[in-house]
């Protein structure tokens, strides 16, 4: 690559045979002779830099956006959605003049490279984006997924991720809520590291990326710009994981929480005093997307001197500079009589800032380096225009026999012991065991809002101390349903998350995903990928609930062997006062227990089937989305009105898994009985979905059922909250103490 200045945009004119490494820098031939074609010339090296960067995959969702357009055209009507997609993060009207903006990315590759910096990097990048909409960052999560729990390599990853991640945002002062924690041999060499946080602001606060206003400043401003990370997350995560490849490897970004935590303080100040016209995170693709979408968003041009933008090493050439995802940097456009005040704010908070360039009133995208012109491209062409591929895709040839691998015959247990002896092994193994070894290295509480964390069914979060007002937000998704079948797979996990908001009193509002697969350029890969987001799509529209952004994260696969298609679905809700909300926690013996819902023989992709007998295969639980939005009315009312003591939603393990873990949270156990229609494998270990199991004080028993049955839910009477063992009646009897001793000791043994 070019590191003189002489390679300007006159000399690329006038030089049309020097070959550039467009190869190298991900590009495709075709994809090299469209720019040639914009251009009208060959690209100088800077301008091969920008375009190399935001049009890979990860940048440009040159293979996703053909299927994305479904969540656009499928959006349910929502008064609520201020912001939709195509902003940093999406913005939802949570009532009393309050706004939350939330949002989920991935951070997946780099953080198999370097787990701790990976891992902590995809948490400063999604604040970031929070920051960027206007909003003071209130709270993280962190969807996880990691190759086999005994695999040597998992105890290299999981640690230093989740070091990662508490590292950056306890520095933060950012409390961990929720999320997840999976482990499956396909994620071996590829785990997912989804992260998302959640930020709040008054309607009149929303910052959009846009530069407008010809002859306003614009300001970069945080930290100096250094040789870590060129090109990471934008190259990294745009091909197959493949180490014999030496763009597979370019620097993985280095986070500092205390740099960015200043960066927080010092942008909510310039906030508040009207100072920012238009604002841009920089993250994936650095400079290149910040210039380049704030250029495009807005009404005019832009003009930036390279030279000014400080460094920390001298010798990055300029490729190099618009290339770096160096952390913890941002870019502002100001007005002109507004700039001393912006940079005496920046000063206060030991934060460099630096004007870089100007709003112009041309069209173009201009960037100057050591007196020559080194870009000067349409905007549009880069952050916008990019690639737009129609992958072919086709359901693999594999499919039919998969689901018709049936789970519901595989052999079950003969014997109470045998009956007992699974339940030991599920609620020990490491999908079903307590996370708490890696929970506990989160702080949950800081700022002393947090009203739920896990491992509750969703976050909680108090925004307004007077009236209670407060947020939910749960992530969920089941890459072994999606495996069996994407479509349905995408909609179980929408209808889990809105069931896991639904179960803590609070109001479904809106969605936010990340979509992990594989190659797109495997048809199969790609099949899953189109119905994975149809099914999604379809999903939202009939909850009401939009997509207001997210994330697309493909080529998760090393070599030939792929992910489980992983759709990550995150769904916030809104509760107008925290102090109705229900834990999953048993609160009181005596309290009876209600199984809500419909109980069918569904075990295909189920845990039972995964830990007992190692096998993939059969048809995921069916999905009945009106039976989901019922169940989450009674959920809420019953929650509202003080009918309910605690709700669990039945997923991953069926009842006995939400049963052990109500009773080991409050340390009280439960006498079941299994009711009429039933047998008792199938009452303990279906997952079937649309259920949740509630615990109603005895004098609320008759107004909780006629709320049911007027309503038309199946409410049945399953139990009691009672002892110090988990008992099903004339099967087993399971002390409290055992259970703990195995929940709890599965994960740390793992990982000594």
């Amino acid at each position: 690559m070019s590191r003189t200045p002489l390679d300007t945009v006159e000399h690329a004119a006038a030089t049309p045979d020097v070959e550039l490494p467009w190869a190298e820098l991900g590009l495709k031939k075709d994809e090299y002779e469209r720019v040639v074609e914009i251009l009208g010339r060959r690209p100088t090296g800077a301008e091969l830099a920008m375009y190399s960067v935001m049009w890979s995959e990860h940048c440009s969702y040159k293979s996703s956006k053909v299927h994305l357009r479904q969540f656009g055209e499928k959006a349910p009507e929502n008064d609520a959605l201020l912001v939709g997609i195509g902003e940093n993060a999406g913005v939802v009207d949570v009532g009393q003049g309050y706004a939350v903006t939330f949002k989920v990315e991935s951070h997946n590759h780099p953080s198999y490279v370097e787990p701790y910096q990976g891992a902590a990097t995809g948490v400063g990048g999604i604040v970031r984006d929070i920051i960027a909409m206007g909003a003071r960052p209130v709270a993280v999560v962190d969807p996880l997924r990691f190759g086999a729990a005994d695999h040597p390599d998992t105890k290299r990853v999981l640690p230093g991720v989740v070091a990662g991640i508490g590292g950056y945002g306890n520095c933060l002062g950012l409390p961990n809520i929720g999320g997840e924690v999976v482990f499956d041999a396909c994620y071996q060499g590829n785990p997912l590291v989804n992260a998302g946080a959640i930020g709040v602001m008054r309607h009149e606060d929303i910052h959009l990326a846009k530069a407008s206003g010809a002859g306003n400043k614009v300001i970069l401003y945080g930290a100096r710009t250094g040789g870590d990370g060129i090109g990471g997350a934008s190259i990294l995560a745009s091909e197959t994981f493949d180490d014999a490849k030496p763009s597979k490897r370019p620097a993985v970004q280095v986070g500092d929480p205390f740099q960015e935590k200043l960066l927080i303080e010092c942008t909510l100040e310039a906030f508040k005093e009207k100072l920012v016209v238009g604002i841009q995170d920089l993250g994936a693709a650095g400079l290149s997307c910040a210039t380049s979408e704030l250029a495009s968003n807005g009404s005019g041009g832009m003009r930036v001197t390279l030279d000014d933008v400080p460094l920390r090493d001298s010798t990055l050439s300029p490729e190099e500079i618009l290339m770096s995802e160096s952390q913890e940097r941002m870019c502002a456009v100001v007005e002109p009589d507004k700039v001393d005040r912006f940079l005496e704010i920046c000063d206060k908070w030991d934060v460099i800032a630096t004007v870089i360039g100007e709003v112009t009133d041309g069209d173009r995208l201009e960037i100057f380096w050591h007196g020559g012109k080194i870009v000067d491209v349409d905007p549009r062409t880069v952050a916008h225009e990019g690639p737009t591929y129609e992958r072919p895709y086709a359901r693999p040839s594999w499919q039919d026999e998969l689901q018709a691998d049936d789970a519901n015959k595989l052999p079950r247990p003969g014997t109470s012991e045998e009956l007992k002896d699974q339940v030991l092994k599920l609620v020990g193994s490491p999908n079903q065991a307590s996370k708490q070894w890696i929970t506990q290295q989160y702080d949950h509480f800081v700022q002393g809002n947090t009203v739920l964390a896990q491992p509750e069914d969703s976050g909680m979060i108090r925004i307004d101390e007077a009236s209670g007002l407060g947020v939910a937000i749960a992530t969920d998704g089941n890459g072994r349903y999606a495996k069996l079948d994407p479509y349905t797979g995408a909609q179980l996990a929408l209808a889990e998350a809105y069931r896991n908001v639904a179960t803590t009193g609070a109001k479904p509002l809106a969605v936010s995903d990340c979509l992990n697969f594989g190659s797109p350029e495997d048809p199969a890969v790609m099949w899953q990928f189109a119905e994975a987001v149809r099914g999604l799509a379809d999903g939202c529209q009939q909850l009401g609930t939009p997509v207001t952004g997210g994330n697309v994260s493909l080529y998760n696969q090393t070599g030939e062997a792929a992910i489980h298609p992983t759709p990550v679905v995150a769904v916030l809700g809104v509760i107008d006062d925290v102090a109705r909300r229900t834990p999953v926690a048993f609160q009181e013996e005596g309290q009876l227990l209600y199984l809500l819902g419909d109980t069918r023989e569904e075990f295909g992709g189920s845990a039972w089937s995964q830990v007992v007998h190692d096998h993939l295969g059969g048809l995921p639980p069916k999905v009945d989305l009106e039976r989901e939005r019922l169940l989450a009315e009674i959920l809420i009312s019953a929650s509202r009105d003080g009918m309910i003591d605690s709700a669990h939603d039945l997923s991953d393990g069926g009842l006995i898994q939400a049963v052990v873990e109500s009773a080991l949270l409050g340390e009280k156990g439960a006498r079941l009985v299994v009711p009429d229609g039933l047998d008792a494998f199938t009452f303990l270990f279906s997952e079937s979905a649309g259920r949740a199991i509630v615990a109603v004080p005895r004098s609320e028993e008759v107004r909780f059922n006629d709320m049911c049955g007027a309503r038309g839910l199946p409410a049945t009477r399953v139990g009691v909250v009672d002892g110090d063992t988990v008992e099903l009646q004339g099967e087993f009897a399971l002390p409290l103490a055992e259970l703990r001793e195995i929940h709890e000791g599965t994960i740390p043994a793992l990982l000594a």
